[in-house]
């Protein structure tokens, strides 16, 4: 079930899904409003025959100007949004193109202009003047202005969006948003019950009770974007079997490569391998639903093209620092899930290939530190920012991950700040994490 949550959302993602329904609406929605409008008997003495159209020239100059002019502005709209993507691929990395095809407003809008395209030719098809029968659809031609002043508001909301969503503050604003609540979706799901991270596992032992292992081997190459954690769990349970993963989400699988170990009693009959298989979506790009990393390396990416020679804007990697800092405070008081797996029956199912603070911190800051060389001002930020996470920081094994990256930062600070009272501030903070 959540694989196919999977597939939904990313359906959702994608930059002509929602137009597509908007458009398939306008192809019924002329249909309703018709036959409504040929049920209907229009006293021409009431206040609202002022706001009705009764002339079929009129009926049909209306209609199709507001068709011709829907039709250009789709257009418009559409070169609007090729340029905004080209900025922000050239500023900010290709793959933050994903995130603005991601806005709703832009599909809504797409497909609302060409929606109402269509919606005018259908109800222009429909009127009739044939001597002695007359049909203007009055009200079909009332909803389509309506519908024209909407999408007049539509393009200065879109216009106003365009203008915001190619500035530095608002992309990582929104990068930042959306990795806060990845965090809280990601470190909820589970696969099995959970270990705590101290308890004893001897591994050997639980090998021994089985017979067999199998290779499990990735059927293509690509990113492994998602494991239906739930599903898995409920296959190899029923298999009566112990699964080793080597990879998690985010990994590139070549063809061929083992992905895991299944470790089993007997030898597995013909499709409950590929069955094992079908938990596992590969595809050609990374996707952010259960990889955190993505996320982060979104703004990483930021922050090392505005520290690169040509670029040169520190103020820019700073605010990517910042954002890093919240979303690893968060993290540094999450309890992070164990890589053993247990079914309800307290046995040892699955072994997992899991994110860990250290890592996530070398994500959030490896890259950032290397590109940092010559610009005193994100060196120094980026310590007091590991001063910040150390102040949230519980367990042992997340301060010594702080600690060895104040270690690295202090040493880049060191080789690359030629002012003695810079480097003295920079010391002075770093005190406050290695003593």
């Amino acid at each position: 079930m959540k694989k196919l949550l999977f597939f939904y959302r990313e359906l959702m993602a994608t930059f002509w899904f929602v137009p597509v329904l908007i458009i398939i609406l306008s192809v019924f929605l002329p249909i309703v409003i018709v036959t409504l409008d040929n049920s209907i008997a229009i006293d021409e003495e009431g206040w609202y025959q002022f706001f009705l159209v009764k002339s079929t020239d009129s009926a049909r100059s209306i209609l199709t100007t507001i068709s011709g002019a829907m039709i250009g502005v789709a257009g418009t709209v559409f070169s609007m949004t090729l340029v905004v993507l080209t900025l922000a691929s050239s500023q900010f990395g290709p793959r933050l193109i994903k995130n603005f095809m991601y806005v709703r407003l832009n599909q809504v809008v797409l497909g609302s202009y060409v929606a109402t395209y269509l919606y005018c030719l259908q109800v222009l098809n429909v009127i009739k003047d044939n001597g002695d029968y007359v049909f203007v659809p009055s009200i079909s031609i009332l909803v389509a202005i309506l519908i024209t002043i909407f999408n007049i508001i539509l393009l200065i909301i879109f216009i106003h969006n365009i203008a915001t969503s190619i500035q530095a503050d608002k992309v990582i604003a929104d990068i930042s948003d959306f990795t806060s609540k990845q965090l809280d979706s990601l470190f909820a799901e589970k696969m099995g019950e959970a270990v705590e991270e101290d308890q004893d596992i001897d591994i050997y032992s639980e090998m021994l009770k089985y017979q067999n292992q199998i290779s499990i081997l990735s059927p293509k190459a690509g990113y492994l974007q998602y494991i239906d954690s739930e599903s898995l769990m409920e296959v190899v349970q029923k298999q009566d079997a112990f699964l080793e993963l080597n990879h998690r989400t985010g990994s590139y699988l070549v063809k061929d490569l083992e992905v895991g170990i299944i470790h089993v009693n007997s030898s597995l009959a013909e499709g409950e391998l590929d069955e094992i298989l079908d938990q596992f979506v590969i595809g050609k790009t990374k996707t952010s639903q259960q990889d955190l990393e993505f996320s982060i390396y979104q703004m990483v990416e930021i922050a090392a093209r505005a520290l690169s020679p040509g670029v040169n804007d520190p103020f820019t990697a700073i605010t990517c620092i910042d954002n890093l800092t919240a979303a690893m405070t968060h993290l540094a008081q999450a309890k992070f899930p164990s890589k053993y797996r247990f079914d309800k029956e307290g046995r040892l199912r699955i072994i997992a290939d899991v994110l860990d603070f250290e890592g996530v911190m070398d994500a959030a800051f490896n890259q950032i530190r290397q590109f940092s060389g010559g610009s005193t001002a994100v060196i120094i930020r980026l310590m007091e920012a590991l001063t910040i996470i150390f102040k949230f920081t519980k367990k042992e094994s997340h301060k010594k991950a702080v600690q060895k990256h104040a270690e690295m930062v202090l040493n880049k600070g060191k080789l690359s700040i030629k002012e003695d009272n810079d480097l003295q501030d920079l010391v002075e903070i770093s005190n406050k994490i290695l003593g």
